[in-house]
């Protein structure tokens, strides 16, 4: 029994130094309390630097006097502005550019993408030059390429270029008609919002009609008539309250309609162009990675290369991508 208990008995552990446990929580807190004591430190000098230099510092230069203009701005702002909304029309011009550049990026590069797979060798090889240019040039030049090369070079106000629905392109930009919202366009918001959300249900119907019986519906008219058609009756029936003001032409400016600077204009494309590359490429490799297996069974069942694209190659490239 003596010997026993002799072996049940726990070896001794020593020095609480020996402990990795302790060990590492010993380490731990001392690089935190180091960390802590240099940012103090470093804190400490940057103040005392500023006092002594008498050099304001914090957040207080928001509320003052900017005095400088933006050429693009989706508020009002001037020169008298302050810092703080200068800002904040930075930032909305960039959510604006981001949005806008995404839409374009998204529907250039899924059309590259299809169209570097095209039997066309035409059309396959503009796809892959295009991809191949703007995927190795850098943004920025991109940008000086659209406002230097392409912008700069437009004709004068006077002799603004002509485009459809009363638009202009020129040295100062784009010009198109500006909407005015009326009493009762509120009711086209609306109709447009139910039109959308009716194309999504007759989609979705759609295509559990065809999932059971194999019966294809025509979504795509559908929908665009849902979407189109009732904003149309909606504003029939609120009598009309949305005009346009058309830019009109001026010995040396246009006046009246929307305006798009030459440099949003530059930014807007060079974004939209060069991320169209990659998307174009990773659309690509969502088309190669369909099976094969997939086109051909199309092709026996009847299916011509457009439907095939459509309702075989497409929606399985998409869940790739």
């Amino acid at each position: 029994m003596a010997s026993q208990d002799v072996l049940r008995e726990e070896p001794s552990r020593g020095s609480f130094i020996n402990d990795p446990k302790i060990r590492g929580i010993f380490f731990q807190v001392l690089v935190v309390v180091l960390l802590v004591a240099g940012v103090w430190w470093i804190a400490h000098n940057v103040i005392d630097n500023l006092t002594r230099l008498r050099i304001a510092s914090g957040f207080g230069f928001l509320k003052g006097r900017a005095g400088f203009d933006i050429s693009e701005s989706a508020i009002a702002y001037s020169s008298d502005s302050t810092y703080g909304r200068a800002i904040l029309v930075g930032l909305i011009n960039t959510v604006i550019v981001a949005i806008v550049g995404i839409i374009t990026a998204t529907i250039i590069g899924f059309v590259i993408g299809i169209g570097r797979l095209s039997q066309n060798w035409l059309i396959r090889k503009i796809c892959t030059v295009y991809v191949e240019v703007f995927r190795n040039i850098p943004p920025l030049l991109v940008i000086f390429f659209w406002y230097s090369g392409v912008l700069a070079v437009l004709p004068a106000p006077r002799d603004s270029i002509g485009l459809p629905f009363g638009s202009f392109l020129n040295q100062r930009g784009f010009y198109f008609p500006r909407a005015v919202w009326g009493d009762g366009s509120w009711l086209i918001f609306v109709a447009l919002l139910v039109g959308i959300a009716m194309a999504w249900f007759v989609a979705r119907k759609a295509r559990q009609r065809q999932m059971a019986t194999g019966q294809q519906f025509p979504v795509f008219w559908t929908s665009a008539a849902l979407i189109v058609g009732l904003p149309l009756l909606a504003y029939a029936l609120s009598g009309f309250p949305l005009s346009f003001d058309y830019p009109k032409q001026s010995t040396f400016n246009l006046t009246g309609g929307f305006q798009v600077r030459p440099e949003f204009l530059s930014l807007y494309l060079a974004l939209s162009c060069y991320t169209a590359a990659f998307i174009a490429e990773i659309v690509r490799a969502g088309i190669r990675g369909v099976s094969a297996g997939q086109t051909e069974a199309a092709g026996a069942l009847g299916l011509r290369s457009g439907s095939i694209l459509r309702l075989v190659v497409v929606p399985q490239a998409m869940r790739i991508v």
